[in-house]
């Protein structure tokens, strides 16, 4: 991996390491890939945290691979549950908040419209609506998607400004949480009375991330190493779909240290920001498994086409200018380090997966202090 890329690594540790180390940190989502990552993360720097999600899927989940509930307090519950979701937030009186929690699949989101609005949209509503009867300060960062842009299908990045959209349930879904977010920041959150109400709030957007311990379906990355583990074919539906990978890790970092800029500094970051790799490191989905059958020193592949394909978008990048101007944050790896490390981690498991959860704690520790 590049080493010190930007110069600001090692500040960007102490800056992390100071904002959340003792702090009380509500962890959406907690159970889920990116969720357990940070969780781990989130130990690591000695934070208190406190998850609320819906139970992991089955055993092979991240969360359940790291021991996740001897890591944080676990309330096992649903968005759309308001109450038991305000009274979580109350009692627990934390400093942060992160959201995670969603229905975060584009396919699952055409079977499911409705749940998808509910979970993503009105389930951001109950978050900020139990934000709101909080007394006392917090930082709160909202996960979006890359899919919130209206997606023009253009060569270009798309900034914070550029209009917000979505084809299918699950990209509109988070346009919906994006309005709501705005709404609220607006008429209860305005940084106009931020003495009054004491609440910073953010929202972060990235695209498609890779790492171990997805388990998703109909996700690129966990087929390829579902497929390799067992010996069999790799089948790919979308060979030239452009996608902007980054492992875990990378926006994991932005959302943290946005999290601490938010708390030392609120009426300057109460904005949204774009976390990706650079630009001129996005890949096809056919490159995407090449890198990864090279990675695994072995496995095939071929093109399939799904009887009943649905619409998913062939190009979408993120100018991440903003995150490096405001907040100094830039990734670390390319695509070809995340592919490997990603690879790494599930060759592990399908080798030893007690071997599993110190390999993501090592990751962890390695990456952050590039």
């Amino acid at each position: 991996m590049h080493l010190g890329k930007n110069g600001k690594m090692t500040g960007h540790l102490q800056i992390i390491e100071q904002a959340y180390r003792g702090k009380k940190v509500f962890l959406t989502g907690h159970t889920g890939f990116k969720g357990a990552w940070l969780l781990m993360w989130l130990h690591i720097l000695g934070a208190e945290v406190k998850g609320y999600a819906l139970s992991p899927e089955n055993e092979d989940d991240l969360f359940n691979l790291i021991e996740g509930q001897k890591l944080c307090d676990s309330v096992i519950g649903d968005l759309r549950d308001k109450d038991k979701l305000r009274q979580s937030i109350n009692s627990f009186q934390p400093d942060f908040i992160i959201h995670f929690a969603a229905q975060s699949l584009v396919r699952l989101s055409y079977e499911v419209p409705v749940d998808t609005f509910e979970v993503n949209a009105l389930g951001t509503a109950n978050v900020l609506d139990a934000v709101r009867a909080l007394d006392k300060p917090c930082a709160v960062i909202l996960i979006t998607t890359d899919k919130v842009y209206y997606n023009y299908e253009w060569t270009y990045p798309y900034r914070e400004t550029d209009r917000l959209g979505g084809y299918d349930p699950y990209s509109a879904s988070k346009a919906c949480a994006e309005l709501i977010i705005d709404s609220y920041r607006n008429s209860f959150f305005n940084t106009g009375n931020f003495k009054t109400h004491q609440k910073a709030i953010a929202v972060a957007r990235a695209g498609n991330v890779i790492g171990g311990g997805d388990w998703a379906k109909n996700r690129l990355l966990p087929d390829i190493a579902m497929a390799l583990g067992r010996g069999q074919k790799i089948s790919i539906r979308n060979p030239h779909a452009v996608r902007p990978w980054q492992h875990v890790l990378e926006p994991l970092s932005g959302y943290l240290l946005l999290g601490a800029r938010l708390f030392q500094t609120p009426l300057q970051f109460c904005q949204a920001y774009n976390f990706g790799p650079e630009s001129n490191d996005s890949l096809t989905v056919e490159q995407m498994v090449k890198m990864a059958i090279s990675s695994w020193a072995g496995g095939e592949y071929e093109i399939t086409t799904l009887a009943d394909q649905r619409h998913e978008a062939g190009l979408l990048k993120l100018d991440i200018s903003k995150a490096r101007a405001e907040l100094e944050w830039a990734p670390k790896m390319n695509a070809l380090e995340a592919v490997a490390l990603t690879i790494k981690w599930y060759k592990a498991f399908y080798e030893n997966r007690e071997f599993v959860r110190e390999l993501t704690r090592d990751q962890i520790m390695t990456y952050s202090k590039l």
